[in-house]
């Protein structure tokens, strides 16, 4: 009998192989088991020559998932699923939500959206706890990085399951003090302009910007539209910036009416495996009720 039909896989596996395929390394996979470097490395070697096929890749910067690791994974995020679900059956209080929910976004939406949101939600659940992600780059919701996504995004991926939020407009802004009445004026090229050119050379208001004022390089290049945000309050120049964010903004005025070009969507996501998971079903319904673009 081939050992593949031989080896009787348990729970311990799958949970090894999943940590493998979130963490990438055996440090990365040790660390999400509690587990050092070694065991995670004895145990894979267990379970390959107890299936009688490489699982993993092995290369210079970690270990490669091939199908059947996914497949195994696959079974394990279920598993995972099953065992919390089973958990939170066993709280002293069944009305009370707890437990850890990570968020992942940008660091304009969490200040903007979510965050304002997020107070009221502890209000109702204060034995929930919180990771809030803020950067440009999404942490991998299938290596489970994070819980939920809060994303602008014209195509969410279709891995992921999720609820539209609504449009993000965008606008020109200047500071509130400023002469600048228009649109037309900011383009002339007399007025500094403040964008995220480097660190997102593909949002949508450089793009525009770009396509509609190739003459326009911004005297001022930033790493995030919220910076972009603070250095216009701050009077150094103007910058096409969410009006969820920059219309309330004290300091900043708007000097045009919305860019339709610059519009992208506001999506809420999470991985189908996780999203009825009571604390995380819990954090999505929450932010879908009280997240207000308008």
């Amino acid at each position: 009998m081939p050992a593949k039909m031989q080896y009787r896989l348990t729970p311990s596996d799958l949970e090894t192989v999943l940590a493998l395929v979130r963490g990438g390394t055996l440090a990365a996979a040790g660390e999400r088991l509690g587990v050092d470097s070694s065991t995670v490395f004895r145990n894979l070697q267990r379970i390959e020559r107890g299936t009688g096929q490489a699982l993993f890749e092995r290369t210079r910067t970690g270990y490669l998932a091939g199908d059947m690791a996914l497949e195994l994974a696959r079974h394990g995020e279920r598993l995972e699923s099953e065992i919390e679900a089973a958990r939170s059956l066993l709280q002293v209080a069944p009305e009370q939500v707890s437990g850890q929910v990570s968020i992942t976004t940008t660091d304009t939406i969490l200040h903007g959206l979510v965050a304002p949101a997020m107070g009221s939600l502890h209000a109702l659940h204060p034995q929930l706890q919180f990771d809030l992600h803020a950067g440009n780059q999404p942490l991998n919701l299938t290596r489970r990085d994070a819980d939920i996504a809060v994303r602008a995004t014209r195509k969410p991926p279709g891995h992921l399951v999720g609820r539209h939020l609504g449009p993000i407009r965008v606008a020109l802004y200047a500071p509130r003090k400023s002469r600048i009445r228009s649109l037309d004026e900011a383009g002339a090229g007399s007025v500094p302009w403040i964008a995220p050119d480097d660190a997102l050379p593909d949002h949508p208001s450089v793009v525009w910007r770009r396509k509609h004022l190739p003459k326009i390089a911004p005297t001022y290049r930033v790493d995030s539209i919220l910076s972009a945000t603070e250095c216009v309050s701050r009077g150094l120049g103007v910058a096409l910036l969410p009006m969820f964010l920059a219309d309330p903004h004290p300091g900043l005025k708007r000097v045009s009416p919305e860019i339709a070009e610059c519009t992208t969507e506001l999506w809420l996501l999470a991985h189908p495996e996780s999203r009825h998971l009571r604390r995380i079903a819990t954090v999505l319904h929450h932010l879908a009720e009280h997240v207000r673009l308008e």
